[in-house]
C-alpha cells in the first residue's frame, strides 16, 4: 500500500506541474496575441501609423521623450484649455475654452487655481488660440474651422482690464476659393497663433494630409484683411498651439502629444529651419503653449493638467 500511495502522489504532482506550465504558456500566448491586436488597433486609429509615417518621410528630427514637470491641474470650473497668455501679474495666466464654451477668459496660477474671470461681449464660435503683444494687449483667434467652411474668421483684440472694448480683426485666406474645398485641400483650420512686430501669425492644422502647416500673417489692427501666405512648414502632425520666445530665437509649435521646435536668429529665419520633434506621449490632448522665459514652456491640455518643459 505505501508504494501504491507514493506512485499515485508522484503522478498527481507531475500532472499538476504540466497543467500549470500549460496555463502559463497559454497566458503568454494570449499576452502576445493581445499585444499584436493592440498594435493593430493603434495602426487602424492612426496613432502608430502617424509616427511611422513621420519617420519614413523624414520631415523632422526626432528627439527623446520629453521629461515634463507636472505643475497642477486647472480647477474652479475652467473648461478645456485651448490657448494661453500671460496674466497681469507674474505667475498668472489666461486661458479660454473652444467651441461650445462661453466667451470668457479665465485667470489662473501655475497650480491651476482659478483667480478670476473676464467675459467678452462677443461670441465664441470656435476660439482656438491666444496671442499677446507684451504690452497688455491680447488677441483671441476665433479661427477654428473644422469643416473649412467658415467665412467669418475673426481675431479679437482687447485689454483684459477693459473687456467691454473689443476690436475685431476680420480676415480671409488668399488661397481659399471654395467653402469647403475638396477634402484633400482642407488646410484652412487654424488653432495656433502668435504676435510679432505688429502682426498676428497663424499656423494651420492640416486636416487633409497631416504633413504641412501653412503660415499666414495678418495685421494686428481692427478691420477687414486678406492674410498673407508666408510659407508651408513640413510638420507631420496637426498644429494646435504656437509661441515665440522673448528673444525671438525659438519658435515652439504644439501638436497632439508632440512639440515642434524651430530655431533661428529671428522669427523669419526660424520659419526656414527644420523642425525638431519632441514626443509628449502621455501628456494628454496638448492645446496651449506659452514661453515663460527663453528656455521654459508652459503647456496646457484639454483634460486639465498643466506642464512645464525645459528646452
Amino acid at each position: 500500500m505505501p508504494r501504491i500511495f507514493l506512485l499515485t502522489l508522484g503522478l498527481a504532482t507531475l500532472l499538476t506541474t504540466a497543467c500549470s506550465q500549460a496555463q502559463s504558456d497559454t497566458a503568454n500566448d494570449l499576452t502576445t496575441a493581445n499585444a499584436s491586436e493592440d498594435g493593430a488597433d493603434e495602426q487602424k486609429s492612426g496613432k502608430k501609423g502617424k509616427k511611422g509615417k513621420k519617420d519614413k518621410k523624414g520631415n523632422a528630427e526626432n528627439a527623446p521623450l520629453a521629461n515634463l514637470e507636472t505643475l497642477g491641474e486647472l480647477q474652479g470650473g475652467i473648461p478645456e484649455s485651448s490657448g494661453l497668455a500671460h496674466g497681469g501679474r507674474p505667475g498668472t495666466f489666461y486661458t479660454h475654452g473652444d467651441a461650445g464654451t462661453a466667451p470668457t477668459l479665465y485667470l489662473f496660477n501655475e497650480k491651476g487655481e482659478k483667480l478670476g474671470e473676464r467675459e467678452l461681449p462677443v461670441t465664441n464660435v470656435d476660439w482656438e488660440s491666444m496671442a499677446e503683444d507684451g504690452k497688455g494687449t491680447l488677441f483671441v483667434a476665433d479661427a477654428g474651422n473644422n469643416n473649412n467652411s467658415r467665412q467669418d474668421l475673426t481675431i479679437y483684440r482687447f485689454n483684459p482690464d477693459q473687456p467691454a472694448s473689443v476690436g475685431k480683426i476680420r480676415f480671409r485666406y488668399p488661397d481659399q476659393k471654395d467653402f469647403p474645398p475638396a477634402k484633400d485641400e482642407r488646410n484652412f483650420d487654424c488653432e495656433a497663433s502668435l504676435w510679432s512686430a505688429g502682426k498676428i501669425y497663424l499656423f494651420t492644422k492640416d486636416r487633409a494630409n497631416q504633413t504641412t502647416s501653412k503660415v499666414y500673417s495678418v495685421s494686428d489692427q481692427p478691420g477687414s484683411h486678406v492674410a498673407e501666405l508666408l510659407t508651408k512648414l513640413s510638420i507631420a502632425g496637426e498644429v494646435t498651439g504656437a509661441d515665440l520666445s522673448p528673444d525671438g530665437r525659438h519658435l515652439a509649435l504644439l501638436g497632439r502629444e508632440e512639440l515642434y521646435l524651430l530655431e533661428g536668429s529671428d522669427l523669419s529665419s526660424a520659419l526656414k529651419a527644420t523642425p525638431k520633434t519632441v514626443s509628449l506621449k502621455g501628456a494628454g490632448q496638448t492645446e496651449g503653449i506659452l514661453f515663460l522665459d527663453n528656455g521654459t514652456l508652459l503647456i496646457s491640455t484639454e483634460q486639465g493638467p498643466l506642464y512645464r518643459y525645459k528646452l
